[in-house]
């Protein structure tokens, strides 16, 4: 029994310490640990746009602008409000999510580029209106949310908030590990292999294609309101185009429909930029490589990679047997 209940759990018992005890692995450099709370970040972005893309079968070009909605709403709560940060982060998740729900409810009539045109112009549009609406978003000059204060205790050490960032990332991932073994997220997934069969089972398409964009937002703007109170500065020019296409790259290079593939997609995309930011435009191109050898060679992302040395060592053993 005791076995059962390990191999159950042994993953992600395993990646909670794996969690718990990077700042003592890299030392608790400043560095270092901004880049770990980035990682996680755009890891739960990262999640949520396979929840759309790898599980639903849609696409979204514009997935910044849920983060910025995210980040502004928190922002504008805590700083203009006066709501408390416990309350502003989910506040800010729900509220993403309605507009994420408005986003999808014309989408479902649209399908493969035509989608992908219309989140382009969501994608688009967003930003331009923060920039325009300066009264309340601060336009060109941004706002300054406050650092996160839970209970009294105020989040102002980098390890605090990487703790903070950490414990939010776990619950996001659970959420949305039980999620896909619902009923709702098998729903998705039939409505990704076929909308027709889908519809014939009994599932209400467009319902549920919104209720994608509606779900997937929502963790996108949790993501948002984790980044603007850590960071602590949020412009129209955090969320252009650009990054959305980075994080559609984390999904690409991760791998569809994989929650660990997110995880390791905002890895790699993460830490690119990192090593490669003393030239100037470098971090693009190294981009640009790693996703057409990720396509060629792992097309099923690099979570695929453990599978396919399994295979050929299956392979090898079968062709020593037969040697022998």
């Amino acid at each position: 029994m005791i076995k059962n209940v390990w191999n159950r759990y042994r993953n992600p018992t395993l990646f909670t310490l794996l969690l718990m005890l990077i700042p003592a692995v890299i030392g608790g450099q400043k560095h270092l640990l901004t880049t770990a709370c980035m990682v996680l970040i755009y890891s739960i972005i990262a999640m949520s746009l396979n929840l759309l893309m790898g599980f639903g079968g849609q696409i979204s070009i514009g997935h910044a602008s849920f983060m910025a909605i995210g980040a502004y709403s928190s922002a504008i709560f805590t700083l203009k409000l006066g709501i408390p940060f416990w309350i502003a982060l989910p506040a800010a998740g729900f509220f993403t999510a309605l507009i994420g729900f408005g986003v999808g409810l014309p989408a479902v009539r649209l399908k493969g580029h035509f989608l992908a045109v219309a989140t382009l112009g969501f994608g688009v549009a967003i930003p331009e209106l923060t920039m325009k609406w300066d009264k309340l978003t601060g336009g060109f000059s941004g706002l300054f949310p406050e650092k996160p204060v839970l209970f009294g205790y105020i989040f102002k050490s980098d390890l605090s908030l990487y703790y903070l960032i950490a414990v939010v990332t776990l619950l996001c991932t659970w959420l949305m590990r039980n999620l896909i073994n619902s009923r709702i997220g098998r729903a998705f997934v039939a409505i990704r292999e076929s909308e027709v069969a889908a519809a014939a089972m009994g599932i209400n398409v467009p319902l549920y294609k919104a209720l994608m964009f509606s779900i997937s937002a929502f963790f996108t703007g949790v993501a948002g309101s984790l980044y603007a109170h850590y960071i602590g500065f949020i412009s129209p020019f955090d969320f252009n185009i650009g990054i959305s296409l980075t994080l559609l790259a984390m999904v690409v290079v991760g791998g569809f429909a994989s929650i660990p593939g997110s995880f390791i997609g905002a890895l790699v995309l993460t830490l690119i930029p990192e090593f490669t930011n003393h030239v100037a435009g470098l971090s693009l191109v190294v981009t640009g490589i790693a996703l057409v050898l990720v396509t060629l060679f792992f097309p099923d992302g690099l979570v695929s990679v453990r599978k396919i040395w399994q295979e050929r060592l299956k392979k090898r053993k079968v062709v020593s047997k037969h040697a022998l």
